[in-house]
């Protein structure tokens, strides 16, 4: 274990991160709404802790290894959710315990949108815009960005790629280098957030709520400036472009890459993994419009589509927003769309969930494994797009699927363990879990209600989601920490 190659990258990406804290100072010093005290107390703290890491061990330059970029990031993760709790805690307008504000910054960076916030449409403008940021920030991963835009680290940048990057097939890479393939993910990503925001801007929002919800949209966060969501702004033209966003950003950033620079759109349709979470996401928008329909919940046919379509495609892609909320709506619905959320987007992408790869070869392996009970003598290969799968990645995705479930059921033992009743705990650990944010019951608004105890297992549950169970546990493993 590299421990002062690991501490210095640690330095590095503080410091890094303490430079995010001065937008929110200029919107509290240009607004005057009293936020700027608590942002510029975070900024220095940030930047000092991170120099002080760094400087001393600024020559230190040997290579890291995989389970060092492991523990990079599950360290990096925390730290940060702690130093990005700073502000929130030190609010006056705030008021909230340390529990809270680390559940918030944990909730933020790891896109699942879950908050213990009340009041949202009172709140400063700097914290608003910093708890967008903080889900813009986490979308694609901080991690990258410190590889791409820092190749004075001098280290092997795949080992942080590789832990950090979502999916089960984290070896391809689009151009040679790691330094560019972070490039090139952070200028799709980029380009999407700008995009989004003019187009918000455009139908309707304020250029502030413009640039907040897309930093949102595009990370799959869900977080919003109003308590109401994007149902504050009653404009089906606004939930179209969200929408559209949404769906966008739940497919592989490496597809739109490879997209742009072939300028071949029809890669889109060629991608197996694309076709399936269409086909999957059209099969339960026509099941929800059905039942609304059957039931009666809305008056109109323009009105039942639009919040019926809205609310698949956000809780599908593990966004989080809301219209009118789904929690109420009749019969089997509001539990099968919280189960949809454990599929997910696409690896790749800035979703959620298991991803529909995933899905996609567990469906291929239980096919191949009937198969070859009726043909013993048979050899069945899972293929993903006319190409072999190795029999690593297949091992691979039955480990993650195992672990999944383990965790999930563990988690929700544990949330009733404090008190909370059955529907809400699992649904709570079935949201954090998938980075989602709403769940049902007692959190189908918000998580302000909670235990301090639950608050605590399902801010791990969030990092665990995140960074996909695997990085977060094999770090508990006796056998990592061996020389």
């Amino acid at each position: 274990m590299q421990t002062l190659g690991v501490l210095r990258i640690l330095g590095v990406l503080l410091v890094m991160f303490s430079t995010t804290l001065l937008p929110p100072v200029l919107i509290a010093l240009i607004g005057e709404d009293g936020g700027l005290r608590p942002f510029l107390i975070a900024y220095v703290a940030t930047l000092l802790v991170g120099g002080g890491l760094w400087i001393p061990l600024r020559n230190q330059r040997r290579e890291l290894r995989v389970r060092d970029g492991f523990l990079i990031v599950v360290l990096f993760w925390t730290v940060l959710a702690l130093f990005g709790a700073f502000p929130l805690l030190l609010s006056t307008d705030l008021q909230i315990s340390t529990t809270d504000a680390l559940f918030e910054s944990m909730s933020g960076l790891t896109t699942t949108g879950a908050t213990v916030l009340t009041g949202l449409d009172a709140l400063p403008a700097s914290i608003l815009y910093y708890r967008q940021q903080l889900q813009w920030l986490g979308g694609m991963g901080i991690i990258v960005l410190a590889v791409a835009v820092m190749p004075m680290l001098g280290v092997g940048g795949m080992q942080l790629y590789r832990a950090e990057t979502p999916g089960p097939m984290k070896d391809n890479k689009l151009t040679p280098r790691i330094t560019e393939t972070a490039k090139a993910l952070w200028y799709i990503y980029l380009g999407l957030t700008v995009s989004c925001a003019l187009a918000y801007w455009a139908v309707g929002m304020t250029f502030f709520d413009a640039v907040a919800h897309a930093f949102s949209t595009v990370a799959i966060g869900g977080f919003s400036t109003h308590d109401a969501s994007l149902g504050f702004f009653d404009s089906p033209a606004i939930a179209v472009i969200a929408i559209c966003f949404m769906l966008i950003s739940a497919v592989n950033f490496a597809l739109h890459f490879t997209v742009v620079r072939g300028r071949s759109p029809g890669a889109y349709l060629r991608d197996p993994e694309v076709r399936a979470f269409a086909g999957f996401v059209s099969v339960v928008i026509l099941i929800t419009i059905t039942m609304l329909v059957l039931w009666d919940v809305y008056s109109g046919a323009g009105e039942t589509l639009i919040h019926g379509i809205f609310q698949v495609v956000s809780i599908g892609t593990t966004t989080g927003f809301t219209t009118t909320g789904f929690h109420w709506w009749p019969s089997f619905l509001p539990v099968m769309l919280i189960i949809m959320s454990a599929v997910g987007g696409c690896a790749g992408s800035t979703a959620g969930g298991m991803k529909m790869i995933r899905l996609v070869l567990l469906y291929k392996q239980g096919r191949r494994e009937i198969n070859q009970l009726i043909h013993p003598s048979a050899i069945f290969t899972v293929k993903l797009g006319n190409k072999p799968v190795p029999d690593h990645v297949i091992n691979a995705v039955w480990g993650f699927f195992a672990l999944y479930i383990l965790s999930y059921v563990g988690l929700s033992l544990a949330m009733a363990a404090t008190g909370t009743d059955l529907v809400t705990a699992f649904s709570a650990v079935t949201a954090c879990l998938n980075n989602l944010g709403p769940g049902l019951g007692a959190v189908a608004q918000n998580y302000a209600g909670l235990e301090p105890q639950a608050k605590w297992i399902l801010t791990i549950t969030m990092l665990l989601g995140r960074l996909e169970i695997f990085t977060l546990l094999v770090l508990l493993t006796p056998a990592f920490w061996r020389s």
